[in-house]
Order: C-alpha cells, then structure tokens, then sequence
C-alpha cells in the first residue's frame, strides 16, 4: 500500500434501526474529531424543542456517542434510551502515488461497527433488547460518585502516603546513589 495513497471514503447508507420515527426526528452523527462540547450544545437545544432525537456513530467515533448520550441523560431526567448496535459498510478508494506505473485503483470494502441511540422524553417498547427505563442507573451513578469523592479506596485497604516508591530513597528504580558533598562514612582504607 505504499504506492498507494486514500483518494475518499464512502459511507454505505444505513439501515434505519428504529421503524417508525418521525422525519423530523434531529439525527447527530457523531464523528472521531467532533467536540464534546459542541455536540452536547447541539442536543441539549434540540431535545428542549422535540420529544425525542437520535445519536449515530462509526468506529472510533462509537465511545463519543456514548459518552454524549450518557451526558444527555443526566442533564434531561427523565428520558427513555434504546440501543442498537450494528456494523455499517465503508468503501474506501485508493488511487495509485504514480499513475504512470500501470497500477489500478483500488476499493477496499470494511464493516465498521456502529451504534445507534436513541432518546426520547415519551415511553419506548420496554421488550426491546437494548431498552434502557429513566433512572435505571442513578444508583450506579451515585455509587461512583461516593467513591470518587471518598477517594475511590475498597474498605480494609489503606492508601500509601509520601512518593518516591520503593523507598529508594527517591533515587529512581535502584539506582546508584550519587556523591555530593563529603560522605557520610569513611570509604574502605579511610580514617
């Protein structure tokens, strides 16, 4: 593939994973480079307006969607979520560094995983797979933040104070020590 450079990458469309949406039901396609914050401002002034809207994401850009998702639902209580996971098709042309080398361009075609989420204010078929009631993880949440807050320790184990490590006397990993000033002992065949 070194004498090859990517020329475009097409996005095979995708299949709709919720049957019976509303056409005007806002759709944010989450991408690898896209900001937190400028997604979370973009959803967060949609859902005020509508009762429902869907994050879709591909490959690197799946954990975004989550991580927007999630961030959504703490801000707006209440809201239904369903999950579909999926891969979707991606074609990818190559087109050769030199077109005089007789070299053809290629198309390469991969599956990338893929999520859907979908979040509305309004009650959601609950025997879905994937079906998410409001609130099912507050207590999850609050755990976490108990534990972030008192440090995150297990009971019965202590933290370690000071730094430096293995009490190496903060030389490194067991390093020689090095000689400043005049030493503390006499070296051998020293009075």
């Amino acid at each position: 593939m070194e004498n090859y450079r990517k020329a475009r990458t097409v996005e095979q469309p995708w299949p709709r994973p919720f049957p019976g949406l509303p056409a005007d039901t806002p759709e944010i396609h989450v991408k690898d480079g896209s900001k937190i914050r400028n997604l979370m401002r973009y959803a967060l002034s949609r859902m005020e307006a509508r009762p429902r809207m869907v994050f879709t994401a591909t490959g690197k850009g799946v954990s975004k969607a989550i991580t927007c998702a999630e961030l959504v639902k703490r801000r707006v209580k209440g809201l239904h979520q369903h999950t579909e996971l999926l891969y979707c098709g991606v074609d990818e042309v190559w087109e050769p560094l030199e077109p005089d080398a007789g070299l053809d361009s290629l198309t390469v075609s991969r599956k990338l995983p893929s999520i859907c989420i979908l979040l509305s204010r309004e009650p959601l078929d609950a025997t879905r797979p994937g079906y998410q009631a409001p609130g099912s993880f507050d207590a999850l949440w609050a755990q976490a933040a108990r534990e972030e807050a008192g440090g995150g320790q297990r009971p019965g184990h202590r933290r370690r104070r000071g730094g430096g490590g293995g009490g190496g006397g903060g030389r490194g990993k067991g390093g020689a020590a090095r000689q400043t000033g005049r030493a503390r002992e006499p070296g051998r065949g020293q009075s």
